[in-house]
């Protein structure tokens, strides 16, 4: 009996993944297991090599392994591009027939799929029939498999949803009937009442949940997601969700939206947060508070569209022109996506800043069940001078000078009071000036005085046994599971491991005092230049011993991580 199998589904865009892998995650979350799964897929409609593979396990998952037991190849150029993958006593299930493959080999399940698809009504049946071949190969009873199809083809005829029935049953028959072997039964996880998602779907939750009504963006992967669920939540929630002509709008839609006194939020990629960039300074310029989703992906230019990478830290650290106060959320997990992306829009408002969250391809689109979320830890403050308060206002200034660089922001039209608002340097009142004292004392306001209250208020970073530990690794953003699982997993030395939520303001303090005394400090971090590693020393002054870099578009998955870590001395 098995505590844990790696899954994989490939085949050309435009085959079925999707469902399929859809299917199957609710199939093995409906009957208690935890799982972790992701979608690798290639910038096109059609053809090339699409895959989603699912990790199940009896406990909670965190990351991807690189071995995989059971591979289902959907074409014949899978059954090759995958083939090295598979695990010591993994299997590929193919249609010899189908692919015209003569090749004998005892990794091979000869299956006639497609001919049993036929059968049935529809080649297109196959994914149904392999639904049927993996639940049944892991021992899941096929009820689970009905309800599950039911739901998914809920918006089809009865005859559709019936084929879709039946092609899963021949194939959970035919396992049955054909292979005897219990190698890939899987012990019974515990897991109930359990959340199925991706961390872009715990940021809508989390910007529906802090007051959101007002989201704008062009789309572009991997934030696209972000718009859709937007937009499907619209009217139940009372939002506006626009989708710009381009990221230049969209960001000046928003900074409109939050002016006007709305919860306001956009989002992009890298290449279109290059477009944002000036709407950014704007923003602070003018004190407008706004959340901005950063999705990264391979650059520059296109890149890899469809892949992941962590290579915009630095770009996010320094983008805008001037010297402006923001907040960078690195969240790691689901659970941090939803409780960050509610801090941001409480920090954003409370400090009238920009907020970025910054994720990446591999932690927007990948699926975990997770335990329900504690919305008693849900606090919306907001930051404005209420409507009642607004009416006895008079001489009101926007950018009053104050201890903490903070001005009381009222909404236009609750006071009598014009409001002024300008992307040029200005007085207290909003007025435009070249006032050489006054230039000073509101670089300072929106600056340094924030920025020190803003270090108050810093995510801190999440340590794990990193007193006395042999090795510490460090990481922000989608390696906390990796990270996490590693460090769990390596037994011939003592592993600790530092995750950082936040990544500006850096946690300085924070971090000197964890690596006081470190043994070895490896950094893990998805891009080339190693830009973690130079911002913990520029903050810090602590140079890491060693980075692992990865940046081939592809995240870190556990058995990399932990063979390059017991390599080391």
């Amino acid at each position: 009996m098995n505590n844990e199998l790696t899954l994989k589904i490939t085949g050309e865009a435009g085959q079925g993944m999707l469902t399929i892998g859809s299917a199957l995650c609710k199939i093995f979350e409906n009957a208690g297991f935890y799982l972790f799964a992701n979608n690798d897929y290639m910038s096109r409609i059609r053809g090339g090599n699409n895959f989603l593979q699912l990790r199940i396990s009896d406990r909670p998952l965190y990351t991807l392994r690189q071995n995989i037991d059971i591979t289902v190849a959907l074409d014949s150029k899978s059954v090759s591009m995958h083939k090295e993958d598979v695990s010591r006593d993994g299997v590929i299930i193919l249609d010899k027939k189908r692919f015209h493959i003569s090749e004998e080999n005892s990794i091979f399940l000869d299956i006639p799929m497609y001919d049993m698809a036929k059968e049935i009504g529809n080649e297109l049946f196959v994914n149904s029939i392999a639904c049927g071949l993996l639940t049944e190969m892991t021992g899941i009873e096929f009820h689970y498999i009905d309800k599950v199809l039911r739901a998914a083809f809920s918006d089809k005829k009865e005859d559709i949803i019936n084929k879709n029935i039946d092609a899963a049953q021949a194939g959970y028959d035919f396992a049955k009937n054909n292979f005897k072997r219990n190698t890939f039964k899987i012990k019974r996880g515990n897991a109930k009442d359990t959340l199925l998602m991706t961390a872009n779907d715990a940021i809508v939750l989390g910007a529906i949940s802090a007051g959101c009504k007002f989201y704008s963006a062009y789309p572009m992967t991997p934030s696209t997601g972000i718009m859709d669920l937007m937009a499907h939540y619209a009217k139940k929630f009372h939002m506006v969700v626009e989708q710009a002509e381009d990221e230049i709008a969209a960001i000046n839609m928003a900074i409109g939206a939050s002016y006007a006194g709305v919860r306001s939020m956009t989002g992009t990629s890298g290449g279109g947060f290059s477009l944002m960039v000036e709407g950014l300074s704007l923003a602070g310029m003018t004190e407008t508070p706004i959340v901005i989703y950063e999705g990264q992906r391979p650059g520059p230019a296109t890149g890899f569209p469809t892949r992941t990478e962590q290579g915009d830290l630095a770009f996010l650290l320094s983008a805008g022109h001037g010297e402006f106060a923001r907040v960078i959320f690195s969240p790691g997990t689901i659970e941090e996506a939803f409780y960050l992306t509610i801090k941001a829009f409480n920090i954003a408002e409370k400090f009238q800043i920009p907020v970025l969250i910054m994720s990446d391809q591999h932690l927007a689109d990948s699926y975990r069940n997770i335990e329900m979320f504690d919305l008693s830890k849900v606090k919306v403050q907001r930051y404005i001078i209420s409507k009642e308060d607004s009416r006895g206002i008079k001489d009101y200034k926007r950018y009053q000078f104050t201890e903490s660089g903070i001005s009381p922001r009222a909404i236009p039209s609750w006071i009598n009071d014009p409001i002024y608002a300008d992307s040029d340097e200005h007085t207290e009142e909003g007025h435009i000036t070249e006032d050489a004292g006054i230039r000073t004392m509101m670089v300072e306001k929106r600056f340094s005085r924030k920025m020190a209250g803003l270090s108050k208020e810093i995510e801190k970073p999440k340590a794990f046994d990193v007193k006395g530990a042999d090795c510490i690794l460090i990481g922000f953003g989608s390696t906390y599971g990796v990270l996490k699982e590693a460090k769990e997993s390596i037994t011939n030395k003592k592993i600790g491991f530092i995750h950082l939520p936040q990544v500006w303001p850096f946690p300085a303090a924070e971090m000197i005092e964890l690596l006081q005394g470190a043994k070895k400090i490896i950094v893990v971090e998805n891009n080339a230049g190693a830009q973690l590693a130079r911002l913990l020393k520029q903050e810090t002054g602590i140079k890491a011993d060693k980075s692992l870099l990865k940046f081939d578009g592809r995240p870190f998955n556990l058995d990399f991580l932990i063979q390059h870590i017991e390599q080391e001395k």
